[in-house]
């Protein structure tokens, strides 16, 4: 259990990769601090599986639009749990549109949520990485960091934001003992993909069947969805010792979409 005694901050972690993540840090041994929307009973069972693993764990519930609420998380965190060492940017919702039908809010709320968050999750930390002299700064990028697809103008923007963010942080804290890095998984299984099936079958025209295996699963060699799983196992190593000279990049793990 090598992250014993290391604290972790994983938002938008009530389900899927965040959760995964959260799991996997969690039975190296790292204390975690949990965030995002859910059944309270559905959080508080997570919750409490992950103190079972790692000796303790917290849930916050920062919204990720309010800059506010996510630098009081980072101070509860170090307050209650130490740290944070570990913060990784999770959070993220979708919505699938062509930009003339993209609703203002939606492009916000994306705008806020996927990218934005993420500068101020880390802008909190930092400096508590800094005094410790050791960080790991991981978000959750996507395929769609590298290229893009139609009807995703928010998100396509977003997660080119976060490789950005990524590198540029990565520069900055370079002798700080703090290493940065973004992953960026293909098509995930997770709430967020099953949720945007309904309106790209709207926009495009397509079946359910069509959308899984003529979208989503055609952009990647292997025709097979990444695991959370596979995703959470990369974050934990690039918090290992052996990962430290890994820093600034965005590394992909789609199956095979960007190679092309």
């Amino acid at each position: 259990m090598f992250l014993k005694g290391k604290t972790a901050i994983v938002t938008g972690s009530t389900s899927g990769i965040g959760l995964a993540y959260a799991k996997a840090l969690a039975a190296e041994g790292a204390q975690v601090m949990i965030n995002g929307f859910g059944d309270a009973a559905d959080i508080e069972k997570e919750r409490a599986g992950l103190e079972a693993t790692s000796g303790k764990a917290l849930y916050d519930a920062a919204d990720m639009t309010k800059p506010d609420e996510i630098a009081a998380m980072v101070q509860r965190c170090h307050d209650e749990l130490g740290g944070p060492d570990i913060v990784i940017a999770n959070a993220g919702i979708q919505h699938v549109a062509k930009i003339e039908d993209f609703p203002p809010e939606k492009f916000e709320a994306i705008i806020k949520i996927n990218m934005a968050s993420a500068w101020y999750l880390y802008r909190a930390a930092v400096p508590f990485m800094k005094a410790a002299k050791w960080g790991r700064v991981i978000s959750t990028a996507s395929a769609h960091s590298l290229v893009a697809s139609p009807n995703k103008t928010a998100y396509v923007m977003a997660k080119h934001g976060i490789a950005g963010l990524t590198k540029t942080l990565a520069l900055e804290v370079a002798t700080d003992g703090i290493t940065v890095n973004c992953i960026s998984p293909g098509y995930v299984w997770t709430p967020l993909v099953e949720k945007q099936i309904p309106d790209t079958m709207a926009s495009r025209g397509l079946t359910r069947e069509q959308v899984v295996n003529d979208v989503l699963l055609d952009a990647q060699p292997t025709k097979e969805f990444v695991t959370v799983e596979q995703v959470a196992s990369l974050a934990v190593y690039l918090c290992r010792d052996e990962a430290k000279s890994i820093t600034g990049a965005n590394l992909s793990m789609d199956g095979g979409w960007t190679a092309a």
